[in-house]
């Protein structure tokens, strides 16, 4: 790379005092005639290096935990460490001990560095754990999609949009109180997973009898072993499935018994389904619905979040250019100064000038220093902004590098000549959030048909069937009579089991249960309060577009009048360089004195800074109605993909 950029000529340096624009050895060389082949400039060269040496760094990538190993639902998950290190691309640009960067670098750099896309990224997985989640019937947590605007500051103000499904708008909080919402409301929707429940108890119970008539003994001991085991699951429908089984073995040291040890065991299969409050798909699966377009919020959140940083990236590059322009400018008015004051002295020194002329030279010397220093300070502060905005964490070895942009002038947007009406159109067919608000629309409108179900009441049927067994062997120390000592039932566990489920002695029950709350009015407020905040959505969403709208116009009117005033600046620079020439020529005549040419020479600066902030503002001013339209991915050439994976394949 440093052969190649060692490859361009050095440029020599204009007088100070030419009405030019003059640039730097770092800035790019001006392109040749057109009968002649260019030669590649700075920036083609860095380029071309670029792509040969940046190294590959690993894609962003959260895998959800899952497995079939038995105990793998039961013990934690961790995402993998953070990647803190600024990307290689960022060293590739280094040269000589400063850092050389284009506004594509620059674009790069935060889709690979940019801590708020990192923040964000995590959201997709966050996402799909939601999801997970709601399919086992639990509600849904939401996902933040508020646009991060931590690391790059300046820029513009974005709306953000919240998890669940909210649109995004205008927005107030209670008074005195928590403010909730009833987007998922409705009936309770039970978890679908699985549950097994075991209890298994060992008791040794003595009873001190005080009638022994009852059980032969005075002090009746009876040993228990119990065993009950559980098992519930709901489905979607709002069929529920509880299967329940007890086993025991009581033993005692009674002769009134004809079996001793006792063996008992039952079994119980209960279906039940909801039919109106509970009842269907939609009402038991709404949470899943919401996480569902949660994840497509989340994608659509993000590519906002894409937008803004790029846009922000943009605005903070073309800062930087306005202070390394500027300070250039600020140098060379100064070093005129100091020209202008050494010729004076010489001036006096022969008596040829009043002393009053040097002392003046002197306080604009002093001026130009003070000038030159506030632009340092500020070049210094953008340069701090940009390197903010492109990097994970502090490098000390870039911390104090100067930072030189490549790219002096963005290229022709096409939105700067497309009408009103097209770019509106272009901006509700392309702006992320317009699509954001229209799936939180859908997720309200299911809202308003599955909160009905909660407005019914309970009836449910159920079946229920129901098996037993007993056994056990004969109790050797029975004293009762032949007759009452007898016993039929088996003697062991086998066939115990077997009676329980072989249809011995069944049970069934067919039954239904109605419960109705007379008033109802919880439920029918939670209803109403449904259909008022799906109307005040509505509004949110009919106020989006206008202000859509009134940004498209405003971003339009702006880039307008931003290029008027290049144009007028560019005039004024011109007409001020002419002045500047003339009074230097008359000044060689002896028609004009040097205090006559500095004036002209500052008027020419100040006509040259306000041309480089007005070619900055027009500047942003294109990357404005790009983020307004939408456009801003596309005119960057910056790929979803890339920036979803935080390695950029491919120039923007």
């Amino acid at each position: 790379m440093n052969l190649a950029v060692s490859a361009q000529a050095p440029q020599s340096q204009p007088p100070a005092g030419s009405s030019s624009a003059q640039s730097t050895p770092e800035a790019p060389a001006p392109a040749a005639s057109a009968t002649v082949a260019p030669a590649p400039t700075l920036a083609q060269q860095m380029q071309d290096a670029q792509r040969q040496a940046v190294a590959t760094q690993p894609p962003f990538h959260v895998e959800l935990p899952h497995s079939h190993k038995p105990f793998s639902p039961y013990r934690p998950s961790d995402a993998p460490l953070l990647d803190l290190a600024n990307s290689p691309r960022l060293q590739n640009l280094i040269r000589e001990g400063k850092l050389y960067i284009s506004l594509h670098d620059a674009i790069a750099l935060a889709i690979e560095n940019n801590l708020d896309l990192a923040y964000f990224r995590y959201n997709f997985p966050i996402a799909q754990t939601d999801y997970s989640r709601t399919k086992a019937g639990g509600s849904v947590n939401g996902v933040n999609t508020a646009i991060v605007q931590s690391s790059t500051q300046g820029g513009f103000g974005a709306g953000s949009g919240g998890g669940g499904g909210s649109s995004s708008g205008s927005a107030a909080a209670g008074t005195g109180g928590i403010v909730t919402s009833t987007l998922g409301a409705g009936t309770q929707v039970p978890s679908f997973d699985p549950f097994l429940n075991f209890k298994g108890f060992v008791d040794h119970n003595v009873i001190q009898e005080a009638n022994q008539s009852q059980v032969g003994v005075p002090l009746f001991k009876e040993n228990t072993i119990e065993a009950l085991v559980y098992y519930t699951q709901s489905f979607p429908l709002g069929t529920n499935l509880n299967i329940n089984y007890q086993g025991q073995r009581i033993a005692n040291n009674s002769p009134y018994f004809a079996i001793n040890p006792e063996l008992f065991s039952s079994f119980q299969l209960i279906l039940s389904q909801h039919l109106l409050a509970g009842f269907g798909f939609s009402t038991n699966q709404r949470f899943m619905h919401i996480a569902k377009k949660n994840i497509q919020i989340t994608d659509l959140a993000f590519r906002a979040q894409v937008i803004a940083t790029v846009t922000q990236v943009e605005n903070i590059y073309w800062d930087l250019v306005n202070a390394y322009q500027d300070e250039q400018i600020k140098e060379r008015l100064l070093t005129f100064a100091q020209k202008t004051l050494s010729d004076d002295q010489k001036q006096l020194e022969l008596n040829a000038i009043p002393a009053m002329q040097v002392t003046k030279d002197q306080s604009d010397v002093a001026t130009s220093e003070g000038d030159l220093t506030v632009a340092r300070a500020t070049l210094r502060l953008n340069e701090l902004l940009i390197k903010n905005a492109i990097t994970k964490t502090d490098d000390p070895a870039i911390d104090e590098m100067p930072v030189i942009p490549i790219d002096q002038r963005g290229p022709a947007d096409p939105n700067a000549t497309k009408s009103i009406d097209d770019l509106i159109t272009q901006a509700e067919k392309n702006r992320p959030d317009v699509a954001q608000d229209e799936l939180a629309m859908q997720v309200a409108a299911q809202n308003l048909k599955s909160i009905r179900s909660s407005l019914l009441p309970t009836l449910d049927v159920y079946g229920l069937y129901a098996g037993s067994g007993t056994a056990g062997p004969k109790n050797p120390n029975c004293i009762l009579g032949p007759d009452q000592c007898a016993s039929d039932v088996p003697p062991g566990f086998g066939d115990m089991f077997k009676n329980t489920f072989n249809y011995t002695a069944p049970e069934y029950q067919f039954g239904m249960t109605l419960s109705i709350n007379l008033r109802n009015r919880v439920a029918k407020a939670d209803q109403f309060r449904t259909v008022l905040e799906y109307r005040q959505r509505q509004i949110t969403f009919e106020e989006q577009k206008k202000t859509i709208r009134f940004e498209v116009r405003n971003a339009q009117f702006a880039l307008q009048q931003a290029e008027a005033r290049v144009g007028s600046a560019q005039k004024a620079r011109d007409l001020a360089a002419h002045t500047f020439d003339i009074t230097q020529q008359e000044q060689k005549l002896g028609a004009k004195s040097s205090s006559d040419t500095l004036l002209a020479q500052h008027d020419l600066g100040v006509a040259e800074s306000a041309l480089v902030a007005a070619q900055t503002a027009f500047e942003k001013a294109k990357a404005e109605i790009d983020r307004a339209t939408g456009a801003t991915l596309e005119q960057t050439g910056v790929s979803i993909d890339d920036a979803k994976s935080g390695v950029v394949t491919r120039a923007p």
